[in-house]
């Protein structure tokens, strides 16, 4: 079963997929998309031409486990998402998967410019693989 992974940022989404086996995220790519249907539009696509049966949605905690305000509007995507998609749309908790993805790409020694063109994939990925690992409902 393969799976779809976003990060919603507030100007760019990253997008990663998981093997067939459902056991190892890949980055996949990032968008911009020009509002909330264009953003429900693309994922559909991309969730279609992936075979992906499931998509799992970055929910952007607070450190002390709360929702503020980024939470609300990531809450509000995720409906969008729900009621526009054929596969289940679940949450996963992405505290500090931007700065985790970040760090990643500095140890591998990116330069800043190549870190922002993938930042957002990578960070994707990142949720997709803890979700994965933690063995989530498949």
């Amino acid at each position: 079963m393969r799976i779809l992974g976003l990060d919603l940022g507030e100007r760019r989404v990253g997008v990663a997929i998981s093997d067939p086996g459902g056991i190892m995220a890949s980055p996949l790519l990032q968008f911009q998309p020009k509002g909330r249907s264009d953003l429900v539009a693309t994922v559909a696509r991309l969730a279609r031409e992936q075979g992906a049966e499931r998509v799992v949605v970055g929910m952007p905690l607070l450190p002390d486990g709360t929702r503020g305000e980024q939470a609300r509007r990531t809450e509000a995507v995720v409906h969008a998402l729900r009621a526009a998609l054929p596969v289940p749309v679940a949450v996963w908790d992405e505290r500090y998967s931007t700065s985790d993805a970040e760090e990643a790409m500095r140890h591998a020694n990116l330069p800043p410019k190549r870190r922002q063109e993938r930042r957002d994939k990578v960070a994707a990925a990142l949720i997709l693989q803890a979700y994965l690992e933690a063995g989530a409902p498949l």
